[in-house]
This record gives structure tokens, C-alpha cells and sequence, in this order.
């Protein structure tokens, strides 16, 4: 990573869900210290209302969020680059650092399953902020 202030990309396919749960959990942990973007190879029209619920349990407000359509700037200008559900959607760019976090879809789950589906989020949210910030990144 080179940049002072990393940057990380969410990418799914639809970016109605996961990408937008983790992209709310990381600006709200790393708050100014991780520039924060996601978006999608297909985005959808609107969030999932079940993923937009399970957000505001925890007071996280993305109602006003919409799905983005990825674009090769996006993807060129971030150090990391988290895709979820990709498959072969979303396209590979070169000399960018990916992760795949291999997540269940919400959509069309109840929020039972949206719940536990943004808590395993969390938890790698947690786990991607402690490297991004660690000393002498």
C-alpha cells in the first residue's frame, strides 16, 4: 500500500448488501483514517431493505445509500480491493491487491440470517482495520 490515508473498494455483484454493510462498518470503525469505497459489476436499483434493517440495530444509517456501478478509476486508485460473490463478474485489475471474502448473498434471506451475515462482516471489518492501520504499514 503506498497511499498516506489507505483506500479500500468493496466490490460484489449487486452492491445492494454486502459490500454496503462492510463499507458502513469500516467507515464507522476507521473513521478519517480509511478512504472508503464500494460498488458493483451489476449494481441493483436499491438497497436490500433486510441489509438496511440489520444496519440500523446497530445505528448505522445506509438508507440513503444506492448501488454503484464500478468503474476502472474506482478500482485503479485503491490499495485494497475486498470482493464478495464475485465469481468471474467482477473484472481483475492489475497491481491491485484483492481479497475475497467468501460471504452467503442476503438477499432474499430473513433478518435472522442478514444479522449473522453483517456480524461475520464485523468481524473481518475488525480484522482488515488492524492491518490497514497497524504501525509501519
Amino acid at each position: 500500500m503506498t497511499a498516506l490515508v489507505p483506500r479500500v473498494l468493496f466490490l460484489c455483484v449487486h452492491n445492494a448488501g454486502r459490500s454496503q454493510m462492510a463499507a458502513a462498518l469500516l467507515a464507522r470503525r476507521a473513521r478519517d483514517r480509511v478512504i472508503v469505497h464500494s460498488a458493483g459489476s451489476d449494481p441493483a436499483e436499491v438497497l436490500n431493505p433486510a441489509v438496511v434493517a440489520a444496519m440500523a440495530e446497530w445505528a448505522i444509517d445506509i438508507s440513503q445509500e444506492r448501488p454503484k456501478k464500478l468503474s476502472d478509476e474506482m478500482a485503479c486508485t485503491v490499495d485494497v480491493v475486498v470482493t464478495m460473490g464475485c465469481g468471474d463478474a467482477c473484472p481483475v485489475y492489475p497491481a491491485t491487491r484483492y481479497v475475497d471474502w467468501d460471504l452467503p448473498d442476503p438477499a432474499g434471506r430473513p433478518i435472522e440470517e442478514v444479522r449473522r451475515i453483517r456480524d461475520e462482516i464485523a468481524d473481518r471489518v475488525d480484522t482488515l482495520v488492524a492491518e490497514l492501520l497497524r504501525p509501519g504499514r
